[in-house]
């Protein structure tokens, strides 16, 4: 039972020393706190005497402190047997999907992401049984570490005093209106969860995202319409969060930027100017390429009585004005002769030769060289092998079996891994994939990779070490059942003896599988 005053500076357990007070709500204050013996901040939530839940409360927390899903708010601590009860969780810093959408919604892929990854933690603390109920865009964060958090799961269910029937459907509610926030920057819930604008709606049902906002992709439109219970025909309403994690798999998603602050959608064009009245001095000027509004140029100053444009010309101005354009269109006239000529010289000196113009050049003296062409060809392979980032001990005994069929020209046999709980690899693995030798570094240009399955993320490593974690991605893609390619800037950056098909998150079977590799390149 809390009794005495808790106030900055009151320290819990001997540990925990209360500095800011953050929020209060329904007889319960959250404050953010520092941990004395392991030098930290941390989240602490104190309860006024009259708090009626404040055992649920400790119970809930206690429940979710064994969740181990590192997107799920991490428990510390939980205790009611002194005098004052509490809970200890962790501390986040970051910006909530309410704050990254007050100025616009986040582009469609981003937006996919975000929600995936969420989906994907509910779905965990439900497999724990345990739930949120009371999902809204303020308890999804991105944080400043490039991770996203999902706050107060089982807790605040209790703090709010709020039951359902069925929970999984409600938390999948809770999700379709943050995924429907996100593509829209509208909220489709009650007013009172979030600041943003309502969502618009006829006869209470909340229009399909497609009518809100443009941009946004049939299938994305109709799982966020399915996770909100609106009718989709042909396709029946998302029940749990795993089956919207699964149908968002489906779907293009965009990487996360390793920093908070993903609004990224497109800010609304500029509106047209008027043309302006043409000057009588100035002679016609070509017309100006209109530049995206993410780019503008700096505003370019008004012309001043010190500028060209004068406003009353005298009878010299008007004088000159003939002369000054007449001379303009002889040497306007001269310099296109003169181009004509040059262009006209260059092409006959290629085609002297029998050569190909449009890549050949010439050089001091007039002779022909050629220009630098693309060699990219299929390299050979040395040998592959399989390869992994274990979070604990132990190994995936399947990904050592195989490697080398990957690059033997045949799609079958494929390399496959074993087969996890879910796209995570189970929280066993980091990752896992092939890496292939090519016996000396390569400039690489192009891989080709056959996968059986779609909706694995990808990522291409390349370096000149086996190890894995020392070689940063090069690229990274959602795979397709036909297979892809990752294409790489032909800039002579992206070298090195290694190459890495790497899986940072499995397809729908929960299992890596390859069918073929193909690397394209040259010699360092």
């Amino acid at each position: 039972m809390s009794t005495s005053v808790i106030e900055p500076g009151t320290r819990l357990a001997g540990r925990y020393r209360l500095e800011d007070r953050i929020s209060d709500s329904g007889g319960s204050t959250l404050w953010k706190a520092i941990d004395e013996i392991l030098a930290r901040a941390v989240a602490v939530r104190t309860f006024e005497p009259d708090f009626p839940r404040i055992a649920e409360v400790v119970t809930s927390a206690r429940a979710a402190s064994r969740l181990t899903d590192p997107r799920l708010t991490q428990v510390f601590d939980a205790d009611d047997s002194g005098e004052n009860a509490y809970v200890v969780s962790e501390w986040v810093v970051g910006e909530t999907l309410e704050q990254m959408l007050t100025k616009a919604p986040l582009e469609p892929g981003r937006a996919a992401t975000l929600l995936y990854e969420a989906a994907e933690a509910m779905s965990t603390a439900h497999a724990a049984g345990l739930a949120h109920l009371c999902l809204t865009p303020r308890d999804l964060v991105w944080t400043t570490g490039g991770t996203v958090k999902l706050l107060g799961i089982a807790t605040d269910a209790v703090l709010a005093d709020c039951y359902a029937e069925d929970p999984a459907a409600e938390d999948v509610r809770g999700l379709g209106g943050m995924l429907y926030a996100a593509l829209t920057a509208h909220w489709p819930g009650a007013a009172d969860l979030s600041g943003l604008p309502a969502a618009p709606e006829t006869d209470g049902v909340p229009h399909a995202p497609r009518q809100v906002q443009a941009g946004i992709s049939h299938p994305l439109n109709a799982i966020a319409c399915r996770a909100l219970g609106i009718e989709v025909p042909g396709q029946s309403p998302i029940a749990t969060p795993a089956e919207l994690a699964q149908a968002l798999r489906g779907v293009p998603r965009t990487p996360l930027p390793l920093f908070a602050g993903l609004a990224a959608a497109q800010p609304p064009p500029a509106p047209a100017r008027p043309a302006p009245t043409p000057a009588p001095a100035p002679p016609p000027q070509p017309p100006q390429p209109r530049r995206p509004a993410s780019h503008r140029a700096q505003p370019q100053p008004q012309p001043t009585q010190h500028q060209s444009i004068p406003s009353a010309p005298t009878a010299a101005h008007t004088a000159r004005k003939p002369i000054s354009r007449g001379l303009m269109g002889i040497g306007a006239a001269a310099l296109t002769v003169i181009l004509g000529l040059g262009i006209w010289a260059v092409s006959n000196m290629g085609d002297d030769k029998g050569g190909n113009t449009d890549n050949a050049g010439v050089t001091n003296g007039g002779k022909k060289s050629e220009r630098a062409r693309p060699t990219a060809t299929k390299l050979d392979v040395v040998s592959a092998k399989g390869v992994e980032e274990r979070w604990l001990g132990g190994s995936d005994s399947s990904i050592g079996k195989n490697a080398s069929t990957v690059h033997d020209g045949a799609m079958k046999p494929v390399w496959q891994s074993q087969t996890y709980n879910d796209a995570k690899f189970g929280n066993l693995e980091k990752g896992l994939g092939v890496l292939l030798d090519m016996g000396a570094p390569v400039k690489i240009s192009k891989v080709e990779v056959n996968t059986p399955e779609g909706g694995a993320t990808i990522q291409l490593r390349v370096g000149d070490s086996e190890s894995v974690t020392s070689m940063e991605p090069a690229a990274k893609k959602v795979s397709s059942a036909d297979g892809f390619s990752f294409n790489i800037a032909s800039t002579g950056e992206v070298r090195g003896r290694y190459v890495v098909v790497w899986f940072t998150e499995l397809p729908p079977s929960r299992k890596a599988r390859l069918g073929e590799i193909t690397v394209y390149g040259s010699k360092a």
